[in-house]
């Protein structure tokens, strides 16, 4: 019952993202970028649902706006992150050796940096823009992905079916890529759905800091930084996207949690 309560809820959460996301794509009410300074700092009204901010655009396109970019950045960024851990994390476990000391200590002095801090470096280098965005973001996330997969592949390589598909001849790139990544995929995923969440919060607290996405393009982020100084007279500004923010984790976390009690044996025994 929990498991399908935590799916149900998540999902549902997960759902209005994607559909916000999707949505700002196609229609939203108003435009985003469109400056109404005869309408600024309006409350939350029936032609307004979530208030205008300080230059009169209205909060509910923003916030769906938001939606979209933080969408594209956490995806493009666990996509790369997974992708590059994947392929160090299979290479440093299936041939060990020599090969296995230099990238875990290249991985671990890398995992030594919080994710946050590490992405913060690189925006500082790279400068602000969103291809920079996810670049760093993958980096800080990636070490994760390869020492998952280098634990995985470490116990996979040594059972039965790998050594019985030596016997046979298979080369052993053959065998990694038949046997040994395809039992890999479950901790992966479940992986994979946390670091979305992660990814979001990184993306939205360097937004609030102005390393992310420039403005004008609104971010849920760069809408808490830009209501910092109206926290009284219009609370609604930091209210709709700081919650925005906390149910799409909300989501992804009980998502992750479920799609972890499937596909963990352990869990599934209790």
């Amino acid at each position: 019952m929990r498991v399908r309560a935590n799916t149900a809820i998540g999902g549902v959460l997960i759902a209005l993202l994607v559909g916000a996301a999707l949505g700002a794509e196609l229609w939203t009410p108003f435009d985003p970028l469109r400056v109404n300074l005869r309408a600024r700092l309006q409350p939350p009204s029936p032609q307004h649902w979530f208030g205008t901010d300080e230059f009169g655009r209205d909060v509910l396109s923003r916030i769906m706006a938001g939606a979209s970019t933080s969408v594209i950045v956490a995806l493009a960024t666990v996509v790369l992150a997974v992708a590059a851990g994947v392929l160090i994390g299979s290479i440093s476990g299936y041939w060990r050796g020599w090969t296995d000391r230099l990238i875990m200590a290249v991985n671990d002095a890398l995992l030594a940096f919080p994710g946050i801090l590490l992405a913060l470096a690189v925006m500082i280098v790279i400068g602000a823009n969103t291809f920079g965005l996810v670049l760093a973001l993958a980096l800080a996330y990636m070490p994760s992905v390869a020492r998952v997969v280098r634990g995985t592949v470490l116990s996979i390589r040594e059972k039965e079916y790998i050594e019985a598909s030596r016997v046979l001849g298979n080369s052993e790139l053959y065998s990694l890529l038949r046997h040994v990544l395809p039992n890999a995929v479950a901790p992966v995923a479940v992986l994979a759905t946390s670091m979305f969440g992660w990814v979001l919060l990184a993306e939205s607290a360097l937004s609030f800091l102005g390393l992310g996405v420039p403005p004008p393009a609104p971010t849920w982020g760069n809408m808490l930084a830009g209501s910092r100084p109206y926290m009284e007279s219009a609370a609604w500004l930091s209210i709709a996207p700081g919650l925005c923010i906390a149910l799409t984790l909300l989501g992804i976390n009980l998502l992750g949690d479920s799609l972890r009690d499937r596909l963990d044996p352990r869990m599934a025994q209790r």
